[in-house]
């Protein structure tokens, strides 16, 4: 699953709406053996702009998944690392997920959410009173 999930998020890539940074990133998540991609969007107001780790959160969300087990990151120059708002979307569905990170030269580098974002914030932070039923 591994390599599949490196090849989703390769794949994406080249879909990526990037006009203003030309930096083109594609993302894969992996939940109960399913494989859900996302490219980054931007948008002229730049604080629009949504990264690929969240679009294929969203997608999966969308299709009814509650927990991730795995996202892949590929970009095409460079090494990726997600941004604060990715890593915090990320927890909201698995703490120890595994985080692969594909640099433009093809090398992969393994990591978890949890090394990542250590000490982070969710949803078990909330009393059962503070969560919408």
């Amino acid at each position: 699953m591994r390599q599949q999930l490196i090849e989703a998020a390769k794949a994406v890539q080249s879909r990526a709406y990037a006009p203003y940074s030309g930096y083109k990133v594609g993302a894969a998540v992996l939940s109960a053996g399913k494989i859900y991609s996302g490219v980054n969007v931007e948008n002229a107001s730049y604080g629009l702009s949504m990264c690929a780790e969240r679009a294929a959160v969203l997608a999966a969300i969308s299709d009814g998944v509650r927990s991730v087990e795995a996202v892949a990151i590929a970009v095409e120059r460079g090494v990726p690392s997600p941004c604060g708002a990715c890593r915090q979307v990320l927890r909201e569905f698995g703490e120890n997920m595994d985080v692969l990170l594909v640099a433009g030269d093809g090398t992969v580098r393994d990591t978890t959410l949890a090394c990542l974002l250590p000490d982070s914030f969710g949803p078990s932070f909330l009393g059962e009173g503070q969560r919408a039923t």
